[in-house]
């Protein structure tokens, strides 16, 4: 139960899937958490289950694709908690279908969220994590299986994955030379059965043959749980992954090993 005492974790996306796991995994692991999420019912909802179980936790309405809405939570996390360790980049959309088809409105919103809101949370999580002693902290951005390997119905996902991987290497390397005691690492979950991969299933029209085919996919015979990634976002928000940083932790039951 202390794999994370007294650490201030920020979860971005927090309401629902992973994110909510993510969540609940690090304040019975001992963290305060920040949940933000635009889905405000569901955000708080999330919050409270943790404050009722003895944790600590608040609920923060967050954009992640506007500057101010990160100045403005990292601001509220110190006020509250005094500063911030843990940074889980997690929020994230997603659209597919073949790329001629795709218009440029969609992509830049894809981009905005997946690969702006890593790049804003990213930026303003180094900024507190040097002001508020003792410096140094984990900063966990969410990519994807999408971001080592190509789909041919998901180009603006992949690419905003596969953005968000190296970008994650590139800043991982300049934490690391500044020596700020920063680490920066991806997670790359396989399919995950979230609200997300239901709502994609839907729109593909048959959400339980759907399910039987990315079961399939897997070698291990299934789709993963929102827990198997908390638990990655455990490791790497804990000391226990004190000299890992710039790497890619793929959770995904061996999709990418075929």
């Amino acid at each position: 139960m202390d794999r994370v005492r007294g650490k201030v974790a920020m979860v971005t996306g927090g309401a629902l899937g992973l994110g909510a796991a993510s969540a609940h995994m690090l304040a019975r692991e001992g963290a305060a958490v920040v949940v933000t999420d635009l889905k405000d019912a569901e955000g708080k909802a999330v919050a409270d289950s943790i404050n009722a179980t003895d944790g600590k936790a608040i609920y923060l309405h967050h954009d992640v694709t506007s500057e101010e809405s990160w100045k403005s939570a990292m601001e509220r996390t110190v006020a509250e908690f005094g500063r911030l360790d843990v940074l889980v980049n997690n929020a994230g959309v997603g659209l597919g279908g073949p790329p001629e088809e795709q218009t440029l409105e969609q992509w830049r919103f894809l981009m905005s969220v997946n690969l702006d809101g890593v790049f804003l949370g990213t930026k303003h999580a180094i900024l507190t994590m040097k002001k508020h002693p003792p410096m140094g902290g984990s900063i966990i951005n969410l990519s994807s299986i999408e971001g080592l390997v190509g789909d041919p119905n998901l180009g603006a996902y992949n690419a905003s994955k596969g953005g968000v991987r190296l970008y994650t290497k590139s800043v991982a390397l300049y934490c690391a030379r500044q020596r700020l005691g920063i680490r920066v690492n991806s997670i790359h979950p396989g399919y995950i059965w979230t609200p997300m991969v239901e709502g994609y299933l839907q729109q593909a029209g048959n959400v339980d043959q759907g399910r039987a085919a990315l079961d399939a996919m897997h070698p291990i015979g299934h789709v993963g749980e929102p827990e198997d990634i908390a638990y990655g976002v455990l490791y790497l928000a804990s000391n226990e992954s004190k000299f890992v940083t710039g790497t890619e932790l793929v959770i995904d039951g061996g999709y990418t090993a075929q």
